[in-house]
């Protein structure tokens, strides 16, 4: 997936979650980064890396991670959970439409 797709993916699928507010990208050759700012100050942190593949979204409170999923060419998918955010669980690949929705139920969970 190139940088277009995967952003033209994320809008698309972003277009439905109405908690956020915002987004901020910006792109570096092949490499994407941003912002998807939501309601409540809160934030998810976007990376993604058309030469690798790295992909990594981090839901950020307080300047600490709380959530995220992430691929790397180290570890593969995997999660790090709302209850243990610094460990990693391996995941099945997931969609952008799937990462939208996993994001879409930690904002449900959360106060």
């Amino acid at each position: 997936m190139d940088i277009n797709q995967f952003l033209t993916s994320l809008l698309y699928s972003l277009s439905f979650l109405d908690f956020v507010e915002k987004v901020d990208f910006h792109s570096e050759v092949f490499i994407l980064k941003g912002k998807l700012f939501l309601k409540k100050n809160r934030f998810v942190q976007v990376y993604f890396n058309e030469f690798t593949g790295t992909t990594a979204f981090a839901f950020i409170e307080n300047e600490k991670r709380i959530w995220g999923i992430d691929f790397d060419n180290l570890r593969g998918w995997h999660l790090h959970s709302l209850e243990n955010p610094d460990s990693h669980q391996n995941m099945e690949a997931k969609s952008i439409e799937e990462i939208a929705t996993m994001i879409s139920e930690v904002w449900i969970k959360l106060p």
